[in-house]
Parts: structure tokens; C-alpha cells; sequence
């Protein structure tokens, strides 16, 4: 890709700056095997995309890194700043891992459907302190100072992720696009060091869509946070992962920046079966459709930046009228 996301990545390597670590991950329901010695590593300030056909084992291996799921095989871990210690996630309960910093969204959406936006993210900000949910319900006079400022630090997040104004509505009032932003504020809400996204976009008409990708950027971005997505819609994937891991059957078939990832026979496979593999035909039309993906994200790119740059040219426009007139006015007024 050319939007610089390769560069990031490669980046990320080098510096070898991990911050969550799974490691020959394996988990059985009975005889069926869902994830069979899966390995991925997220380094810091990265966008780490798991892509798969359906079944391949994604979310199960969100419920292992999140504690949802207890693995019977592998090691999973949180790694601390100084890159030398790290805290082991495997068997903890998901609350704990939440509060240890990592914090994640579901495919189907969990709000509170009868209470308002900001007691939403209230209630997610309220896990990571002493006053805690029921506090909030009761309104102790303990915990006012606390809630006032979990009340302050929710808004900031609903006005970041493009909810400003809705605070007082109704989470069940909300469109399908607006409850996926709150479920991602609500995430944000316990400051976590690592966000997972499972399926944001999911349900969502491309304008939404478009507006979560930009989201998940700046998340990244503004937020310095890691993230670790599962997203179907290509187009979305290239325009925000800076690497991606693909499953397959439970199995990583392929790791790579977005060009390798799409060049891989293995991936090719995967998404259109073994005697579309071997046609060429089919696998050109697959590539081109990466392709396509990969191109539409760099004119969405593009047009961000150039929407940018109108709006500092009508900024700057508008400035120099006013400074003129200023400038007349003050030398009329001088003679």
C-alpha cells in the first residue's frame, strides 16, 4: 500500500515493541478443534487486522485473549511498557483482563438499551473505580467527586466518537451506526492499553462504514492505542490495518502487510475454495478485488486530506477579507 501503513508496520517490527502476545494458542469444544496452535503478536501503536472466512475461529480467539474462553493449550499475555515483564492473561476472568487494559466490543451489540447514552459509558467507566456501577445508581455522597469527573470524561469520549448531543437519549433510540460508536466509547471508557473490535462494521451501510474507519484511525492515532480488529469488509481492513493475520479452520495460514497478504495462494484458497485456487481466472478476479479495496481506501485517504486542506484555504480565505477590512478601517479611522 501506499498510505504508509507497510511503513508502520515495518516499523513495528523492527522495534519488536509488543504488546500482546499469544502464543501456539489452542482451544477444543470436545472433538472439534477451534483454534489449533494459533501464534500473533500486537505490537504498540499498531492496527493489527484477523481476517477469515466464517468459522475460522476469529472471535474464538478474542474469547481466549479476553478471558471469555480458557484455552487448553498456549500462553497469553500483556506485556508491559519496559518490553521486559508481562502478565500472563490465560485463565483470568474477562473483568480482570479489562482492568489489566484490555478492553474489546462484540459482534452483536451489548448496551443498555434502557438507560440514556452517557450512563452507558458511565457504567463501563465505573468498572476501573472505587464507586462502582451501584454507586452511580444510588448517587453516594462518596462517590459524587468520582462521578463528577467519570461524568466529564464520558462526554469527552461520546464528542470523540461523534456522539455529541445524544448524551441524554435513549441507547435503544440511537441508529445501528450510533449504537456501534457507543459500544466503542464504551469500551474506550476503561482507558484501556489494548482495544479489540470484533466485527465493527458489521451491519453497517458504507457511509457508517466509512465514518468507523476513520474512527478506528484516530483511535489509533490521537488515542495511542493498539488495536486488534476482526472485520469481513475488505475495503475497510485495507484502510486501516497495518498488518494482517489470516485463519483458517482454527489455523494461521498467513501474516503479512496487505500487499503479501493479498498475494498469498494460501489466502486465495481460503476465500474461494481449492479448484477456484487453481484457476487462474478466479484468482486474478480475488486479487483484483484486494486491489480495489486497497484503492478505494487510498481515495478515501486522499479525500480526507484534500477536505482538509479546503478547509484551511476557506479558513485562511475568509481571514484575509476581515483582516483588510481592519486594516482599512483602521486608516480611515487614522485620518
Amino acid at each position: 500500500m501506499s498510505t504508509g501503513t507497510e511503513t508502520a508496520a515495518a516499523a513495528a517490527a523492527v522495534d519488536g515493541d509488543a504488546v500482546l502476545r499469544a502464543e501456539e494458542v489452542t482451544l477444543r469444544f470436545g472433538g472439534l478443534t477451534s483454534l489449533d496452535h494459533v501464534s500473533l503478536t500486537l505490537h504498540r501503536g499498531e492496527i493489527l487486522a484477523v481476517i477469515g472466512p466464517n468459522g475460522a475461529g476469529k472471535t474464538s480467539l478474542f474469547n481466549c485473549l479476553t478471558g471469555v474462553y480458557l484455552p487448553q493449550e498456549g500462553k497469553v499475555e500483556l506485556l508491559r511498557g519496559d518490553g521486559a515483564s508481562s502478565l500472563s492473561l490465560r485463565g483470568r476472568k474477562p473483568h480482570l483482563v479489562n482492568r489489566a487494559g484490555v478492553s474489546r466490543t462484540f459482534q452483536n451489540i451489548r448496551l443498555f438499551n434502557a438507560l440514556t447514552v452517557l450512563e452507558n459509558v458511565q457504567i463501563a467507566a465505573e468498572t476501573r473505580t472505587i464507586s462502582g456501577p451501584v454507586g452511580i445508581m444510588l448517587g453516594l455522597p462518596r462517590n459524587r467527586n468520582v462521578e463528577r469527573t467519570a461524568r466529564q470524561r464520558c462526554r469527552e469520549l461520546l464528542d470523540f466518537v461523534g456522539l455529541r448531543g445524544k448524551e441524554n437519549a435513549l441507547a435503544s433510540a440511537l441508529s445501528y451506526g450510533d449504537q456501534r460508536r457507543l459500544e466503542i466509547a464504551r469500551a474506550l471508557a476503561s482507558d484501556p492499553t489494548v482495544l479489540l473490535l470484533d466485527e465493527p462494521a458489521a451491519g453497517t451501510n458504507p457511509s457508517e462504514k466509512l465514518g468507523l474507519a476513520q474512527l478506528i484511525r484516530r483511535i489509533n492515532s490521537e488515542l495511542g492505542m493498539s488495536i486488534l480488529l476482526i472485520e469481513h469488509d475488505m475495503r475497510l481492513v485495507m484502510s486501516v490495518a497495518n498488518r494482517i493475520t489470516v485463519l483458517n479452520f482454527g489455523k494461521v495460514i498467513a501474516s503479512g502487510t496487505p500487499v503479501e497478504v493479498q498475494q498469498n495462494p494460501a489466502v486465495i484458497e481460503a476465500y474461494l475454495g481449492s479448484d477456484a485456487a487453481q484457476d487462474q481466472e478466479a484468482a486474478e478476479e480475488f486479487s483484483e478485488q484486494l486491489a480495489e479495496a486497497e484503492a478505494g481506501a487510498e481515495a478515501e485517504s486522499e479525500a480526507e486530506a484534500a477536505a482538509e486542506t479546503d478547509a484551511a484555504q476557506a479558513a485562511a480565505a475568509e481571514e484575509g477579507p476581515d483582516g483588510d477590512a481592519a486594516d482599512a478601517a483602521d486608516e480611515e479611522g487614522s485620518k
